[in-house]
């Protein structure tokens, strides 16, 4: 069969996420890293749920590898784009799609492989006044897979979940999953840019 190009990839993924949420021509940005393409970040307005939808679309472009890798194949290998979700997103929070598109080029420019439970450090606040310095990555973006023609590896949706910086301090020390049952236990509702960061138990 014929190859898939980049562009043909990232033509699909746009489709894809405009027929995930019903909105044909959502607002985008734009930003171009030293020495890649370009990379955009498309903002879905809320729907019934009240909830924003910030999508990457440049990052599944080529598959993601180990640096370390001796050889590297241009077809098969995982691709990936991040979507973060929130609600209330107000000027000052839409800001974060700059932040969003640095994370979503860390595999071009850092070697990095974005994967579910990953967490993703931006070493300041996500977006101007924010209390979250960093993102957990994980399955539950809302958006399926999008499927490519063999050999290629799906594109994955991952949900950049916001988090503080003592959040990304407890899943370092006890993983994901750990800070994922904190949110459920004292409800938390992590799409709230406004919300107060879990209430953590020392190891015992």
């Amino acid at each position: 069969m014929d190859p898939v190009s980049a562009s043909d990839v990232i033509q699909q993924v746009r489709s894809h996420l405009h027929r995930t949420w019903q909105q044909d021509s959502p607002p985008s940005a734009s930003i171009t890293f030293l020495g890649l393409e370009s990379l955009d970040v498309l903002l879905f307005a809320p729907g019934s749920d009240g909830v924003a939808h910030l999508a990457t679309v440049g990052c599944s472009r080529h598959p993601m590898a180990d640096p370390s890798d001796m050889v590297t194949d241009s077809q098969r290998g995982p691709r990936a784009e991040l979507v973060l979700s929130l609600r209330r997103m107000d000027e000052a929070v839409r800001d974060v799609w700059r932040t969003l598109a640095t994370f979503a080029a860390s595999p071009a420019v850092e070697g990095i492989v974005l994967v579910p439970d990953a967490l993703l450090d931006a070493g300041e606040p996500l977006w101007p006044g924010a209390p979250f310095t960093a993102v957990l990555l994980s399955v539950d973006s809302g958006v399926p897979d999008l499927v490519l023609p063999e050999p290629y590896d799906p594109v994955t949706f991952l949900a950049a979940v916001p988090v503080t910086g003592t959040e990304a301090a407890w899943v370092r020390l006890r993983g994901a999953e750990a800070l994922r049952e904190a949110w459920t236990e004292a409800g938390i509702d992590v799409t709230d840019p406004r919300r107060s960061a879990a209430s953590l138990r020392p190891p015992t």
